[in-house]
C-alpha cells in the first residue's frame, strides 16, 4: 500500500521535478544538482546496502547534503555512514553551540537544535508527510529562510537575507 502512495505522490508532484519553477539561480542549483541528483557517486555502491529503500534515499540525500555542505559539526547520527561518507571530517555529535548540518525526525527535536543555527546551517526534518502542522509551522516561522519541501523529508536553511520561500519538489 505504501509504494502506491508513494508513486501517486511522485506523480501529483511531477511538474516539480529537477528544478522546474524555481527563479533563484542558487537554489536551483541546489535542488538540481543536490537534492534531485541521479549522477552516482563514488560512494553509493557502498552505501546503505541493507537499509529499505526510504532509509536509503533519504541517506543518500544526506550523502549529497554533506559532500555539498562539508560540515564540520553534524547533530545527529542516525545517517552517520552516509554523512561520514560524503565528508570525512564531519563530526557527528548529539548536541553541538552550532551545527553546520542537522538531522531531526520531530517538533521536539527541531526546537531543540534551533538554537546551535546559524545563517549558514542546514536541517533536514524526517516524516513531515506525517505532521503536516509540524511543516508549516516550520515554514512561517521567521527564524527560518528557504525551504524545501521532498514529502518524505524537509530541508530547512536558515539565511534570512535571501527571500522566504518555500519550494515542493518531486524527490
Amino acid at each position: 500500500m505504501n509504494r502506491l502512495l508513494y508513486s501517486l505522490v511522485w506523480l501529483s508532484r511531477l511538474h516539480r521535478c529537477r528544478g522546474f519553477g524555481i527563479q533563484s539561480p542558487s537554489d536551483y542549483r541546489f535542488a538540481r544538482y543536490v537534492i534531485n541528483e541521479h549522477w552516482p557517486y563514488y560512494a553509493y555502491a557502498k552505501l546503505g546496502l541493507a537499509d529499505d529503500w526510504l532509509t536509503r534515499k533519504i541517506g543518500l540525500l544526506c550523502f549529497r547534503l554533506a559532500n555539498y555542505l562539508q560540515p564540520r559539526t553534524v547533530v545527529g547520527q542516525r545517517y552517520g555512514e552516509y554523512i561520514q561518507a560524503g565528508c570525512r571530517k564531519a563530526q557527528l555529535v548529539n548536541q553541538a553551540d552550532k551545527a553546520d548540518l542537522a538531522i531531526v525526525s520531530g517538533a521536539k527535536e527541531f526546537e531543540a537544535v534551533l538554537p546551535c543555527c546559524t545563517a549558514t546551517s542546514v536541517v533536514v526534518i524526517e516524516n513531515i508527510s506525517k505532521e503536516p502542522q509540524l511543516w508549516k509551522n516550520i515554514v512561517a516561522d521567521t527564524r527560518t529562510g528557504v525551504t524545501f519541501d521532498l514529502y518524505y523529508c524537509g530541508i530547512v536553511m536558515f539565511d534570512t537575507a535571501r527571500n522566504k520561500q518555500n519550494y515542493i519538489i518531486n524527490f
